[in-house]
């Protein structure tokens, strides 16, 4: 039986049937028609942020901490054009979106009428896919084939522009088995005889590693699973992207931390020492392999991913596997397992062996102050006073404090960490703490943040109270730009060309003009109690932690050099860095 209905109606049963509650927005005249419909249920909550760009990234938080796509819906012209950030960042990142713009009705549509732009032209390249819909009867269809595009495959953000008239207009409902979906059927499972050679790899390999990415959580949690079980299994070493945190236990015996440009010094010299690395999930990403030809020089590359553009794109590798983390996973260790579960453990007991005299040097050592808060420090103490906590997440800012974020905060599951790793947005972490403490009411949920990140979304607060929503925002205040400042002092002759503000906000007075918490500290000594503060208190909090001005991340691969040639802080021990070959302390 069809069912007449108009395209604003459409708009929301399509979602419903979608199985969407949650949807972030900002409403406006190309979009009254399905604003009208939302406030006439109850099943779908919406979410009124303060800018656009904030209701992608809500999205995202949403969509990364749940395994779910995000949803948006915005009006035309600069509604759209603020969410093109927010779809670029998800695109980079590889997060399922599905936003929903108005536009001029068609009639109008070439005109230059009032708010209109060329949407689909707009966001082609930082969309998956995206369409303008000028008839009411294509209207559900097409909402039903973005969902499935935005899921399917390599996830990413999808647009849909709809013409005022089309939200008008009565058409006919389609039901989502109904909708074109077919068209769009990514390979999942991998090649048999690829996979075979992997599992061969495994067993003569003499020092593997695992370097993985965010493919291995956007896949699900059996991938996750399956991983854990590989590695173990096998006894080998795994390091993570920074997309990819939470996939394997930092508590697992074959954790070595991240790597790349700020990994850890072990992680980035086994990925320069490996006879054969296991990509799973990751792309080759510039921040990862430093200087391309000198990336893992000796190695034997596998690399696994659903995306066939991401293979041999940057880094040439011996055995491609295309196909779904989990599925390519699952057909790897029953073969591995079939075969008499084989390594050779001695050899690779001799590569843990050298593993461990890299970790003998403590890469993240630092000086701790009694008079100033060194912002590792703390960071050490966040994690040790919320480790325990039964759901705890993640979000962060761009910049320095997301660097030592990543380094000194554990994470034991998949989708408790939201960052922007591609993109590098600044103003992300703020909503996307919202869009995860919409999807977890009774969590922990706390923004890591520079105070110059932070205010690029700081509206955002009034968000966080309207919706009394808990979210806690650490923000690392060192007055500074503080990647920026690093790369001055390290790269540009110690020359600081705008990377401070001299009219920074009274952070304790801005929470309490927005009616939420505030909270300044300086000491040291203060530190825990304010932590323990922050973190009882039942609303949004604002923590202005004062910190260190000038201290550096490291270690640090300068950009265009290889995993081997780190600058490690002072604090490190020089005879490891000797030994390891062009490491410079600092």
């Amino acid at each position: 039986m069809t069912r007449q209905m108009s395209g604003a109606k459409m708009v929301v049963q399509a979602l419903k049937d979608q199985g969407v509650d949650t949807v972030f927005g900002y409403p406006g005249g190309a979009v009254l028609p399905i604003y009208d419909e939302i406030f006439l249920q109850n099943d779908i909550r919406h979410y009124l942020v303060r800018h656009e760009q904030g209701a992608v990234h809500a999205a995202e938080g949403y969509a990364r901490s749940t395994g779910k796509p995000g949803v948006v819906l915005v009006t035309s012209g600069p509604g759209a054009t603020n969410a093109v950030t927010g779809l670029t960042d998800a695109l980079l990142d590889s997060i399922p979106l599905v936003v929903l713009t108005g536009q001029v009705p068609t009639f109008m549509i070439g005109t230059d009428g009032f708010q209109e732009a060329d949407t689909v032209g707009i966001t082609r390249p930082c969309t998956k896919h995206n369409w303008l819909v000028k008839d009411t009867d294509k209207l559900s269809g097409t909402i039903h084939e973005a969902f499935h595009v935005a899921t399917t495959g390599r996830p990413g953000p999808v647009l849909i522009d709809i013409p005022k008239d089309v939200q008008f207009a009565n058409g006919t409902y389609t039901e989502p088995k109904q909708a074109r979906t077919s068209h769009y059927s990514p390979k999942t499972k991998g090649n048999a005889e690829a996979i075979e050679t992997l599992v061969e790899l495994i067993e003569q390999s003499e020092r593997p590693v695992f370097y993985t990415g965010g493919g291995v959580i956007n896949s699900g949690p059996k991938a996750s699973m399956l991983l854990r079980e590989l590695v173990d299994g096998t006894g080998f070493p795994i390091t993570s992207t920074l997309m990819g945190l939470g996939a394997y236990p930092a508590s697992g015996k074959g954790w070595l931390g991240m790597l790349g440009m700020h990994g850890l010094y072990e992680a980035n010299l086994a990925m320069h020492g490996c006879d054969l690395m296991i990509n799973v999930g990751a792309r080759f990403d510039d921040r990862i392999t430093g200087r391309v030809q000198d990336f893992s020089p000796k190695s034997q590359k596998v690399h696994i991913d659903i995306d066939p553009s991401s293979i041999n794109k940057v880094i040439h590798v011996d055995v491609p596997i295309i196909g779904d983390v989990a599925s390519v996973l699952e057909d790897a260790l029953a073969l591995w397992k079939s075969r008499g579960s084989k390594t050779r453990a001695d050899a690779v007991q001799q590569w843990w062996h050298k593993i461990n005299e890299w970790r003998k040097i403590d890469c993240l050592a630092f000086t701790s102050s009694e008079k100033t808060i060194k912002p590792q420090h703390a960071l050490k103490r966040l994690e040790e006073l919320t480790k325990d906590h039964p759901q705890r997440f993640i979000t962060t800012e761009v910049g320095q404090h997301q660097m030592w974020a990543a380094q000194y905060l554990n994470f034991e599951d998949p989708n408790h960490w939201m960052t922007s790793g591609g993109l590098g947005t600044m103003g992300y972490g703020f909503p996307a703490s919202i869009g995860v403490q919409v999807a977890h009411p009774d969590a922990l949920v706390i923004n890591v943040a520079g105070e110059a990140s932070w205010l690029m979304n700081m509206q955002e607060m009034g968000t966080a109270v309207q919706y009394r929503l808990p979210v806690k925002q650490f923000i690392l205040n060192n007055e500074r730009l503080g990647m920026v400042r690093q790369w001055q002092e390290l790269l540009h002759g110690e020359r600081y060309s705008h990377s401070w503000s001299e009219s920074l906000p009274d952070f304790v007075k801005l929470a309490e003009a927005f009616g939420a918490k505030g909270i300044m500290i300086s000491d040291p000594a203060d530190l825990d109690d304010a932590i323990m503060e922050m973190i009882n208190h039942d609303g949004p909090v604002i923590f202005d932690c004062l910190v260190e001005k000038h201290e550096n991340c490291f270690p640090m691969i300068p950009s265009g050099k290889p995993h081997n040639e780190m600058i490690l802080g002072e604090n490190a021990q020089t005879q490891g860095a000797i030994e390891a070959g062009g490491a410079v302390l600092v």
